[in-house]
C-alpha cells in the first residue's frame, strides 16, 4: 500500500496508542454492559436496527453488500448493518476486549458477522485487499489516528473497484474548541503533530457509566478537513459527497448543548453556528 513506515513503528507514538488502547479495553466492557443505556443495547436485543444519525438513504443499497467496518468497538453498529441486509460483513478493532464483546453479542443475537482484532493500519492485510464494497467508519474514529493519509490509503486498499468509503465523524473545527466558564474558546491547534497528541485523563467514560477507567490518559489527534480530503484523494478515491453538519450525536460541550428528538446535539438558539460533524463519501474508480 505504501512504503512509508507505519506510525506504530515510532516508539513515541506507539506508547501513546498502547496507553489509549488500555482505556478502550475498559470502555468496551463498560459500554457492552450498557448500564447507563447510552448505547441502547437492550433496544438492539429487542430488534431495533437503527444507525446513529445515519440515514440508510445516504448509503448504497445494503442488500448483499460486502462491508468492512473499521474501528467497530463492541460491534453494535456492525450487527445493525447486518440486520439491515448487508451480505458479508467484518468488524475490526484494536481492542481485544471489544472484539470479544462483539463476538459475544453476535452469538447472543445470531447475527452473522466476523470480528477481527487488529490495528486499523493493518486492516487491508487482515481483511483482504480489494474485496469490499463499502468501508464504513463513523463517530469518534479518526481522532484516535496519528496518520490520516495512511488511514485513507488503507481504506482505498480495502475497496473493490467501484466500492465506496462512508465516513461520518466529529468536525475538526469543534475539536479545537472547549468550554471555559460556559463559553466556547479556541484552545487547540487546528492540526495535531503525530508525536504530540492531545492528552485527556477523564476518570470515567463519556457514556455516563460510573465505572472508573484505568489510570493513564487517552491521546487524540485533530486532522484538518484539508488533510482528510487530501488524504482520500491522494489515495486514489473520487470524492462523491462532502457535507458539514451543525450537530453531533454526543454532547460535545456539556451544559451548553441541546438534544433533539433524534439524539442529536445542537448549540442553543442564538449561539454562533459552527460545524460539529461531517459526512464524506468517496468511490474507488
Amino acid at each position: 500500500m505504501t512504503d512509508a513506515p507505519s506510525p506504530l513503528q515510532d516508539p513515541a507514538i506507539a506508547d501513546k496508542i498502547a496507553e489509549t488502547r488500555a482505556r478502550w479495553d475498559a470502555r468496551a466492557r463498560i459500554h457492552a454492559a450498557d448500564r447507563s443505556g447510552f448505547y441502547r443495547v437492550q433496544a438492539f436485543l429487542d430488534g431495533d436496527d437503527s444507525l446513529d444519525a445515519v440515514d440508510e438513504g445516504e448509503l448504497p443499497p445494503l442488500a448483499g453488500l460486502r462491508i468492512a467496518h473499521l474501528q467497530c468497538h463492541f460491534g453494535l453498529a456492525t450487527l445493525r448493518l447486518k440486520r439491515r441486509g448487508a451480505g458479508e460483513i467484518a468488524g475490526l478493532d484494536y481492542s481485544p476486549v471489544a472484539i470479544a464483546e462483539a463476538r459475544a453479542l453476535a452469538e447472543k443475537t445470531g447475527d452473522a458477522a466476523a470480528f477481527h482484532e487488529a490495528d486499523v493500519y493493518d486492516a487491508a492485510d487482515r481483511l483482504g485487499p480489494g474485496r469490499w464494497d463499502l468501508v464504513y467508519v463513523t463517530w469518534g474514529a479518526i481522532n484516535w489516528l496519528p496518520d490520516i493519509r495512511r488511514w485513507a490509503q488503507v481504506c482505498a486498499a480495502l475497496l473493490a473497484p467501484g466500492g465506496r468509503l462512508y465516513l461520518r465523524d466529529g468536525h475538526p473545527f469543534c475539536q479545537s474548541l472547549d468550554l471555559v466558564d460556559g463559553e466556547l474558546k479556541l484552545l487547540f491547534d487546528w492540526r495535531t503533530p503525530a508525536r504530540a497528541p492531545l492528552r485527556w485523563d477523564e476518570a470515567q467514560s463519556y457514556s455516563g457509566d460510573e465505572d472508573r477507567l484505568p489510570e493513564g490518559a487517552d491521546h487524540e489527534w485533530i486532522h484538518p478537513i484539508g488533510d482528510i480530503l487530501g488524504g482520500v484523494m491522494a489515495a486514489g478515491l473520487t470524492l462523491e459527497r462532502f457535507e458539514e453538519h451543525e450537530w453531533l450525536v454526543w454532547d460535545m460541550y456539556p451544559g451548553l448543548g441541546i438534544e433533539d428528538d433524534k439524539g442529536r446535539w445542537w448549540l442553543p438558539e442564538g449561539h454562533p453556528r459552527i460545524p460539529q460533524s461531517f459526512t464524506l463519501v468517496a468511490r474507488k474508480p
